[in-house]
């Protein structure tokens, strides 16, 4: 099904059959992606006394509660108000949700003890090109990425200085396959954090960060137009479900 989207009072074609999903599915499992040294996710039926709502357990419907943090288990979308005092609602980042992307893929440098997404790699990569989201694929880029369990790993992050330039090149929205665009211990600094958003100075209030994304290889670099699925929460963070089309 081809569709004609416009943004930013261009006309772009998308086949709306063939969408490429780039997030990570949340399960209750040891195996589910983690980060941030908490527990696994819980999927539990509701229990009342005796009733356990499960089908299986003899009740007439399943009736689970879920624990999990959107940060730590799995593909998510989180605003300025991840860093600071004000609370800023994920939700009201948005005010349509497809917007135009890049996807490049980023073998990291090696720096000390450290891996890095240098600005001189992100430079390259995006040459003269400006979309409004861009995707970094971390390499190698293998499945078990879906199932890592990356706290205590000193994953690779964003450089200070590749923020700052996707700042000023006008990214609005960053997303990446790693828990953070930080380095996981680094005793609170978020520098790229707080680049990429301007903490101190004007606010992109309207900026995301979307980490823990997964791109199958199949998915060659290049532009795309990208669709935000986020769920409704007023928080910081909201599970997402952002999916590419190729541009026809």
């Amino acid at each position: 099904m081809i569709a004609t989207i416009q943004i930013n009072s261009k006309k772009i074609k998308i086949d709306l059959s063939k969408p490429l999903d780039i997030s990570m599915p949340l399960r209750a499992s040891e195996k589910n992606v983690n980060a941030w040294y908490v527990n696994a996710p819980k999927i539990e039926p509701v229990k009342v006394d005796e009733w356990i709502a499960s089908v299986a357990k003899g009740a007439d419907i399943n009736f689970n509660n879920i624990s999990f943090n959107p940060h730590a288990h799995g593909t998510h979308t989180e605003s300025v108000g991840h860093i600071t005092k004000e609370v800023y609602n994920v939700n009201k980042c948005f005010k349509r949700f497809m917007f135009t992307a890049e996807l490049i893929s980023v073998a990291p440098e090696v720096v000390g003890e450290d891996e890095v997404i240098s600005k001189k790699q992100i430079q390259f990569l995006l040459k003269r090109k400006k979309p409004e989201a861009i995707i970094i694929r971390s390499m190698p880029n293998t499945k078990d990425k879906k199932s890592r369990q990356y706290s205590h790993t000193n994953w690779p992050y964003l450089t200070e200085e590749a923020a700052v330039f996707l700042r000023e090149k006008g990214i609005k929205h960053l997303l990446i396959d790693l828990p953070s665009v930080d380095k996981e211990k680094d005793n609170g600094q978020l520098l790229a954090h707080k680049a990429f958003w301007n903490v101190n100075g004007e606010i992109r209030k309207k900026s995301t960060i979307t980490e823990l994304i997964y791109v199958p290889n199949k998915v060659k670099d290049g532009s795309y137009i990208i669709n935000f699925q986020i769920a409704p929460f007023v928080n910081d963070a909201t599970p997402s479900k952002p999916i590419l089309y190729k541009i026809e």
